[in-house]
């Protein structure tokens, strides 16, 4: 029922359909208000009212269904608070996104839940201290109005996958805990939590009327054909199957891309980006082995570029743009070999652009705003400037050395000159009539000019 024009409010006939065990009436016109009585539709397991005009409060009776799987209501135009959690026997995938949801999120709301997405609603408050966050895979809440710093125990989401805290009001230091969660850890189990199949058995008891029962999709085991008027079967066996992929747009190298099935399994990605998050980029990041996709850009990070992101070999995606960050770019990040896009514009970085690698790829674009950066590609030449800025601490370092070179060979010349001038005033040579004729001459000088 998906994609069509149907209008007004769900009508109560569906009630009656109690062995109903998928129901997708997104991409159409309903008004009104989600029904409490889909409770009463006891074998639903995957239920779709998304992109639709639905308005008022999710009912507490729908977040009670024993048997639900996936629950898509994005897109909608429902208000008021969100349930504190679901009690359905299987791992949810939530997905309540662009609505007008307030109030805070719930600490319970993750105890059964693999995929939660309620980004662009009205949440405020800060991150709440999940509890239960064993089975969390993907969790995104972008564009709230969520404050306060990153809570600890996001180091805990032992499956984390995909993690957007985009566009808020976070404070407070990037945790260097994260590299304690799984996008360190390596691939996905072949199996996921956010795809759902079901293969059904059911008797059915039905009447035709001049019906081909082979063209219809869904084809009775010993098929035959039958033609006779308002002809009554006997219950026969009608086996389908049944499966729901689940589909998640994640922003990526520039844009939002769709990923569902192997390509949803394999990808990892983080976005902090778009808040007023503060202090040095953690070292520790250069263990998220498995990052596809790291976006920090806009807010107030300082201090270096980790050398450690050297590491991160499946990087696709790296955006630190529109911060404070300063020193050099580390040569060491050419060897992050999957590198498509590149974006450190808008910092306070200095000294030569790397070269090699996927950094030959990269245009002025991804160095804009950096004035003391020098080399290709931003046509300023480095020949005013020193070839390549040494790391933190050496060029003191240097110049401590220098110091004490010099001051070194100053004393040692100083005896040396010393100790030539007594030996020759010491003994009776023409090196010290000499000597005396120039201090009897240099007395006159002085005196015919003070005179």
């Amino acid at each position: 029922m998906d994609n069509n024009q149907f209008s007004g409010n769900i009508g109560e006939g569906l009630k009656r359909l109690i062995s109903l065990t998928v129901l997708d009436m997104s991409k159409n016109y309903l008004t009104g208000v989600i029904p409490s009585w889909i409770e009463e539709l006891w074998s639903l397991y995957m239920l779709s009212l998304s992109n639709n005009m639905l308005e008022g409060e999710i009912p507490i009776s729908l977040f009670n269904m024993s048997f639900l799987g996936p629950l898509d209501l994005s897109a909608n135009k429902l208000s008021g608070a969100i349930p504190p959690r679901l009690n359905s026997m299987f791992k949810v995938v939530l997905n309540l996104e662009d609505n007008n949801l307030t109030g805070t999120i719930p600490d319970t709301l993750l105890e059964n839940v693999s995929v939660l997405d309620l980004r662009n609603n009205k949440f405020s408050g800060n991150i709440p201290e999940f509890i239960n966050t064993q089975n969390i895979s993907i969790l995104l809440l972008k564009g709230n109005n969520l404050t306060g710093a990153i809570p600890l125990n996001i180091c805990d989401f032992s499956r984390i996958k995909l993690l957007d805290l985009s566009n808020k009001r976070l404070n407070g230091s990037i945790p260097s805990c994260l590299s304690k969660t799984s996008f360190g850890r390596g691939k996905d189990s072949e199996t996921s939590d956010y795809d759902y199949s079901e293969t059904s058995d059911y008797d059915f008891n039905i009447r035709f009327d001049s019906i081909c029962m082979e063209s219809d999709g869904i084809t009775p085991k010993n098929s035959r054909r039958y033609y006779n008027s308002l002809l009554v079967l006997d219950p026969f066996t009608m086996e389908y199957t049944t499966a729901v992929q689940t589909k998640i747009n994640f922003s990526a190298k520039h844009r939002y891309d769709t990923y569902m099935g192997g390509n949803l399994r394999y990808m990892f990605g983080l976005d902090l980006s778009e808040n007023e998050l503060s202090g040095e980029i953690p070292e520790e990041l250069g263990d998220l082995l498995e990052l596809h996709a790291l976006n920090l850009s806009r807010n107030s990070l300082s201090g270096a570029l980790p050398e450690s992101f050297s590491r991160l070999d499946n990087m696709e995606s790296l955006d630190l743009s529109f911060n404070s960050l300063q020193v050099r770019i580390p040569s060491q990040l050419t060897e992050m070999r999957s590198l498509a896009v590149f974006n450190v514009s808008y910092n306070n970085l200095s000294g030569v652009i790397p070269q090699g690698r996927q950094f030959n790829t990269f245009d002025e674009s991804s160095y804009i705003g950096n004035p003391h950066l020098c080399g290709k590609p931003t046509g300023r030449s480095c020949s005013n400037n020193v070839s390549e800025e040494p790391e933190d601490g050496v060029e003191d370092d240097e110049d401590v050395v220098f110091m004490e070179s010099f001051r070194m060979s100053f004393v040692v010349g100083y005896v040396i000159i010393v100790l030539v001038i007594l030996a020759s005033v010491s003994c009776d040579s023409p090196w010290r009539r000499d000597w005396f004729s120039v201090v009897d001459a240099f007395n006159r000088m002085m005196k015919s000019l003070s005179s």
